[in-house]
Formats: C-alpha cells, sequence, structure tokens
C-alpha cells in the first residue's frame, strides 16, 4: 500500500468517526430528549431501554458486534471492515456524550427535536456512506435476506423499520409514533439528497441541421466531451445527428445559448443526470 493511500485511507476513517459521532450527537441532543421513536438500531435500543433498562448506548454496542460478527460470517470479510469503525464509534460516542453533557436539554420541544434530529442523521448517514463505510446495526439483515433471498435492501430496511417503530407504538402514545414517522422521512429524504449532492449532472441532447458547428463549439468552447448520435426524423423520414453531451449544473445556461447562437431552431432535451463517471468527471481528462 502506497502513502498516499494510507492518507486516503486515514481520512476516510476519520470521515465515518466524524459521521458517527454526529449521530450520537442528534441522538443525544434532540430524540432522546423528546422521547421521540425512531427505526434502526437505535430504535431497538430504544424498546429494550423501556422494557429492560438497559442503556441505549450499550444495547447498541453488543447488537452492533453481534451483527458485525454475522457480517462477517455471511457477507464476507471486506463488507467487514468496511462497517468495523461503525460498529464501535457511534455506540462509544453516544455513552460519552451521556456521561459529558448529562442533563443537558436544548429544547423538549417535539416538533423542533424530530426536524433536527432528522436532519443529524440523515446527514450523519450520508457521510459515513459516502466515505464508503456501513452504519453496521440494522444495516446488516436486509443485507443478509438480499444475500440468501435476493430480496431488495431498501424494501428490507423499510421492512425493520416498521417493525421497530411497531414494537415502540406499544409503550408509546400514537403522537410520537406518528413524530417517529415523520422523522424517518426526514433522515431518508436527507440522506438521498446527501448522496447526490455533488454526482448531478445534466444531460443534453440537440437535434440540429448544424450538428458538427454545436459539436466543435461544446468541445472549444465548454472543454466538455461530445458524442454524435446517428437518428432519423419521425415525420420527414430524413437522417439527422444529435449531439449528446453532460455538463455541471452551472453550465448549463452557458450551453444553452452557445446552443442558441449556432442554431436559434434546434431541439434541445435536458434530463437530470444521478451520476457521471468517466474522464472529465470522476477521472482525469486526456489531451491528444
Amino acid at each position: 500500500m502506497g502513502k498516499q493511500q494510507i492518507i486516503k485511507t486515514i481520512l476516510s476513517v476519520l470521515v465515518v468517526i466524524l459521521g458517527n459521532i454526529l449521530y450520537a450527537l442528534a441522538v443525544k441532543l434532540f430524540l432522546l430528549p423528546a422521547g421521540l421513536v425512531t427505526g434502526g438500531t437505535t430504535g431497538i435500543g430504544l424498546a429494550v431501554n423501556h422494557a429492560a433498562g438497559i442503556s441505549v448506548a450499550t444495547f447498541v454496542l453488543i447488537f452492533n458486534v453481534i451483527m458485525l460478527a454475522t457480517g462477517y460470517v455471511i457477507l464476507g470479510k471486506q463488507f467487514a471492515l468496511t462497517t468495523i469503525v461503525s460498529t464501535f464509534t457511534y455506540p462509544i460516542a453516544l455513552n460519552v456524550l451521556e456521561r459529558l453533557l448529562g442533563d443537558v436539554v436544548l429544547t423538549t420541544d417535539i416538533f423542533i427535536c424530530t426536524i433536527f434530529s432528522g436532519l443529524g442523521i440523515g446527514l450523519a448517514l450520508g457521510i459515513v456512506i459516502r466515505a464508503g463505510a456501513s452504519t453496521g446495526g440494522m444495516d446488516i439483515p436486509p443485507l443478509v435476506l438480499n444475500h440468501y433471498f435476493k430480496i431488495p435492501v431498501s424494501a428490507g430496511l423499510y421492512f425493520f423499520d416498521f417493525i421497530i417503530l411497531l414494537v415502540q407504538a406499544y409503550f408509546q402514545p400514537p403522537e410520537k409514533v406518528f413524530y417517529g414517522i415523520v422523522l424517518v422521512i426526514i433522515y431518508t429524504l436527507t440522506l438521498d439528497k446527501l448522496l447526490l449532492m455533488g454526482t448531478t449532472r445534466t444531460e443534453v441532447r440537440v437535434v440540429s441541421q448544424h450538428a458538427w458547428k454545436i459539436c466543435d463549439a461544446i468541445l472549444e468552447r465548454m472543454d466538455r466531451g461530445v458524442t454524435l448520435l446517428s437518428a432519423k426524423g419521425g415525420y420527414l423520414k430524413e437522417d439527422t445527428s444529435v449531439v449528446l453531451s453532460v455538463v455541471s449544473n452551472r453550465e448549463l445556461p452557458k450551453v444553452e445559448r452557445l446552443i442558441h447562437e449556432i442554431d436559434p431552431e434546434s431541439f434541445i432535451v435536458i434530463n437530470r443526470v444521478s451520476e457521471v463517471s468517466g474522464k472529465g468527471f470522476t477521472m482525469k481528462k486526456e489531451y491528444r
């Protein structure tokens, strides 16, 4: 392993640790003071805490270790390596914060706590996942089901979260269960947004009689790759060319102006792309 790879690995581990500390902070400052219900390992921990008095941090640590061992046996060594940091960091961070902050309460307003719990947990999960790691715990059972029965991971996650919320509904008032559902929705949406942040691009397709001029202009003035696709008009049945290019969201207005300068009558189709990999985006450009 080279020096750069070692530095990259260390930075990734530090990012995962940061994400788990943020997760623990959101739980300690907003979720626990309001007595909110939630899914995942934390949700099971809340139920166990209510039934047996075991602290959430202690239960999460024990459960995470069991799930880590399960993941190692069934899903392999590589998966375990990406999960081991979160397995220990989150429960330890939660335990430390409980001791350091004690009875510190920022607010007990259930609405504010729901919003900030959702934002904090979603942001924390996004940081961990973008670093190429897993949060462990209840992430693992859906992966095991997918491994054996090909059940979609997302379906497994939603199923287990629903069951966990249902269990907590037994000892929590309906109002808090509804807020718990809102909490899950908020952190899911926040996670999705964060995972797409910085990776979304815009695909531009142009049908024009001046396809070659548009192609050259995008290459020279925008420094973006271009592909020419062969097509046939549906009405006149004439052969034509379609210019295909992918640009950043900020570059889109400039590209549109450029195309209209060359051909005001061009037909432009614009699509939002979730992610692009390749030269000019995830790889360095090569000029010949």
